[in-house]
């Protein structure tokens, strides 16, 4: 499909507000993955006649993907809407690409488009960042000291990240001393650094792997916070740990996680051990969190924790369990460090965060409505939102359509009836070529195409993620029509 072809489709969207799936697989290149995944949406797109003759200002924060997707379907959705979007960030970033970058197969400009074509006309943008949220009043305030107020209100926040908690480390140590981090990037002036010292680091890795004698020793980290895509991580392993193999190398690599296993799901988890058998010496350390970082040295130290079985409680039937807790240091020649994770700051300071509990400080929305559960003006999307799933761009697709339907339900004062089932996705690439597309919700695998096995690396799954989703997300997903 050329891109007149491209230009003439979104013509006829503008034209008569709706793209048919038809199109939308044409835009595709009618491929039977697109199919798929096309299929699997949980709503159509809303035309012009079925917009809702609803009143009340909106005000969205962010302009990520969540914020893009939202902001969409809300001005198709409203017959004369008044939207108002608060996000400093005038460029955007395909953040599901930069591992594509890190890997050296996408560039900078890939993962780069300016967000004033996603947000029409119409509505108000206030390029700045949001600093506090009065929820009580309805009102919030940013950054420069303007002061808005909303009767609707969708978050999108998403998530900040914290190198300095790990001791010893800030950010500007990334691309030094043998240290990587794919997700260093500035979504403000829209820069993706980490992407483009990732693949520095995997031809130094390399290099090295060439050049001595001793095998490099690299270590891969995963946080005890909730993360932007959690299987991330292993991308990065995977991905190198092939690089190298691909020039007849190999190293010592070490997953330290503070998870207790390589997946929630036990199919996904046994393919994972099968795919380390493919490389040499992979060690998994469980229940390790990296706490303190030695740049110099090159010496990493985690937080071990374990249980340790005591007496057994006849009452309740069970051993009495005492955790312990122990510092490990691990010697490297090369680290790729997954920072710890916060709700943007604004949220997590304020009311709408959840104020007890294992989600502290995430947006507190019900799992299935994403509706705020003690603000009922409040609704969520994204990385943003405290529930058990979610913190990819495929769960803020299947959030745009359940949250902006029981947003005007809510609009209209009727009950609110889309459900979020939890769907997540974590496309695992395994090697160059072959991935393990990993979908599922609150009940266990969800996959798109039940006649692939989610737990197999497929070379399908591999081509739809590297040269179509790109193309999916710019010209269907960010303009609410998937």
């Amino acid at each position: 499909m050329t891109p007149t072809d491209i230009k003439e489709l979104l013509k006829k969207r503008d034209d008569n507000d709706m793209l048919s799936r038809r199109d939308a697989l044409k835009l595709m290149g009618i491929s039977p993955i697109a199919a798929g995944v096309l299929a699997s949406s949980s709503s159509s797109t809303i035309s012009s006649a079925e917009a809702a003759d609803v009143s009340g200002k909106i005000v969205i924060i962010g302009a990520g993907a969540g914020g893009i997707m939202a902001l969409a379907r809300l001005h198709r959705g409203i017959s004369n809407p008044d939207i108002t979007i608060i996000a400093p960030n005038e460029l955007h970033i395909y953040q599901p690409g930069q591992v594509f970058q890190a890997a050296g197969l996408y560039t900078h400009d890939d993962l780069m488009k300016e967000n004033k074509d996603f947000i029409p006309d119409d509505v108000n943008w206030i390029k700045d960042e949001v600093a506090s949220i009065d929820a009580d009043n309805n009102t919030l305030v940013t950054r420069g000291g303007e002061s808005v107020s909303y009767d609707y209100l969708v978050v999108a926040a998403g998530i900040d990240y914290h190198y300095e908690e790990i001791r010893g480390l800030k950010a500007d140590d990334i691309g030094t001393n043998g240290i990587s981090s794919v997700y260093l990037n500035n979504f403000e002036k829209g820069t993706t650094e980490g992407g483009s010292i990732t693949w520095d680091w995997f031809n130094e890795l390399k290099q090295a792997a060439a050049t001595n004698e001793k095998k490099p020793r690299v270590i891969y980290t995963q946080p005890a916070t909730p993360i932007k895509c959690g299987g991330a991580p292993q991308k990065i392993l995977y991905l190198s740990a092939d690089h190298l193999k691909k020039n007849e190398l190999s190293a010592e690599y070490t997953f330290a996680t503070a998870g207790g296993k390589l997946f929630g799901l036990k199919p996904i988890a046994d393919s994972l051990g099968e795919v380390q058998k493919r490389y040499d010496t992979i060690t998994n350390k469980f229940k390790h969190n990296l706490v303190a970082i030695d740049k110099y040295a090159k010496i990493a130290t985690f937080e071990h924790t374990y249980e340790i079985k005591g007496a057994y409680d006849e009452e309740l039937e069970e051993y009495d369990t005492t955790t312990k807790r122990e510092l490990i240091e691990l010697e490297y020649d090369f680290i790729h460090i997954v920072p710890p994770m916060r709700a943007a700051k604004a949220v997590h300071e304020s009311k709408l965060g959840w104020q007890k509990g294992t989600a502290k400080g995430w947006l507190e929305v019900d799992k299935e409505t994403l509706q705020h559960r003690r603000y009922k003006n409040v609704f969520g999307i994204g990385d943003i939102c405290g529930i058990p799933m979610g913190k990819t761009g495929g769960s803020a697709r299947h959030h745009a359509p359940i949250m902006v339907a029981n947003l005007l339900a809510e609009m209209q004062q009727k009950e609110l009836k889309e459900k979020f089932d939890g769907y997540t996705v974590c496309p695992l690439k395994v090697e160059y070529g072959k991935i393990i597309m990993a979908e599922f919700n609150y009940d266990g695998l969800a996959p798109s195409i039940p006649f692939l096995a989610p737990e197999n690396p497929s070379r399908l799954w591999w081509f739809f993620d590297l040269h179509m989703l790109k193309s999916m997300y710019w010209y269907l997903m960010m303009r609410g029509l998937m």
